[in-house]
């Protein structure tokens, strides 16, 4: 019974690493909400980069490692438009998107 026992708890092992790797690839694949915001220092430095760039408005999301940048900013326009900014890791504007964008991308 020992090597029954050995072999169901392997298994169950096996069950859980495998879950768990599939449960996190299909996590960082889908946009399911679980977005990492930026925090701390960094968040202040981000939201100053994005609205020094927008010239206006509100910071209403933040994500670290986006795919268009290292950090990504959703600020809301006083119109209510939404501007996505991308920045690098030195908090340097490389891009934007959104229906206040304007001529911001590839700046």
């Amino acid at each position: 019974m020992r090597i029954r026992s050995k072999l169901v708890a392997a298994g169950a092992v096996v069950l859980a690493v495998l879950g768990g790797g599939a449960a996190a690839v299909a996590g960082a694949a889908d946009d399911d909400g679980t977005d990492q915001p930026i925090t701390g220092d960094a968040l202040e430095r981000a939201s100053q980069a994005a609205l020094e760039h927008t010239g206006e408005g509100e910071v209403t999301e933040t994500e670290v490692g986006d795919e268009e940048g290292y950090y990504e900013v959703e600020v809301t326009l006083d119109d209510g438009s939404q501007v996505d900014v991308h920045l690098d890791e030195d908090f340097n504007v490389t891009g934007a998107e959104g229906e206040g964008a304007g001529e911001s991308d590839d700046e």
